[in-house]
């Protein structure tokens, strides 16, 4: 994905998603997109170039990480747990899908039953269909 169509593709995505809301908790540079508190993705442009940070599990991350040159650890985040993706590579729309819900039900799950807006395994089960 070429400039800024990568962080506007993964905004679009991340505003779809059931409870997630955005704001600039840490400042003017970084759009931090939340659900209920927990950050699940970072955009920015605080390097010179468009970036999208989003949680992963640190094995699927490695895995990335080896398979694509746009992956690179979390950029300013814990580097286990966290990817960046940049543009101008050639990252499909498909994987920034299901990069941005993966990231995004890893933090669903991580609340309790009581404060997810949604079943994790009933929303991948509809994503699918």
């Amino acid at each position: 994905m070429k400039d800024d169509a990568l962080q506007q593709y993964a905004r679009e995505l991340a505003e779809e998603l059931p409870g997630a809301r955005s704001g600039h908790s840490f400042g003017p540079d970084w759009e931090v997109f939340k659900i209920r508190d927990k950050v699940f993705m970072l955009i920015t442009d605080i390097t010179g170039e468009p970036l999208v940070i989003i949680k992963a599990d640190p094995e699927y991350a490695t895995m990335l990480r080896n398979q694509h040159k746009e992956i690179t650890p979390g950029y300013h985040m814990n580097k286990r747990h966290w990817i960046t993706l940049h543009s101008g590579g050639a990252l499909r729309k498909k994987i920034v899908d299901d990069l941005v819900t993966d990231s995004y039900l890893l933090v669903v799950g991580s609340l309790s039953r009581a404060n997810r807006p949604i079943d994790p395994e009933t929303f991948l089960r509809s994503k699918r269909l």
